[in-house]
């Protein structure tokens, strides 16, 4: 759980630096921080929210959910096996019909 809020709180801060660097933008103040730093901390921290998403995936502390395309894949596969082949030994086989030779 502390790994998804530290993500959230990222990404609240990337946010941040986003709109920090569209108000300079804006603005056009030439004084303080230039707008390239806000949005290179933007990039910055995009990098270390998709390293520690990756990680926590490998670690096993958050889970992916299922690709609804293996879902469809699975769908189909249990339509069309559906059918269980049973073996046959001398007890199942049919008997053979008897046929007469001669008319009579």
């Amino acid at each position: 759980m502390i790994i998804k809020i530290i993500i959230v709180l990222l990404l609240l801060f990337i946010l941040f630096n986003l709109f920090r660097a569209l108000f300079i933008m804006v603005s056009g103040k030439a004084d303080g921080r230039p707008m390239s730093h806000y949005l290179g901390r933007r990039v910055l921290f995009s990098v270390v929210v998709l390293v520690i998403v990756i990680a926590a995936l490998k670690i096993g502390f958050i889970h992916s959910n299922a690709s609804p395309i293996h879902k469809i894949t699975a769908r189909i596969q249990i339509q069309i096996n559906t059918a269980i082949p049973h073996q046959q030994n001398a007890n199942t086989k049919q008997p053979l019909e008897k046929q007469n030779v001669y008319p009579g």
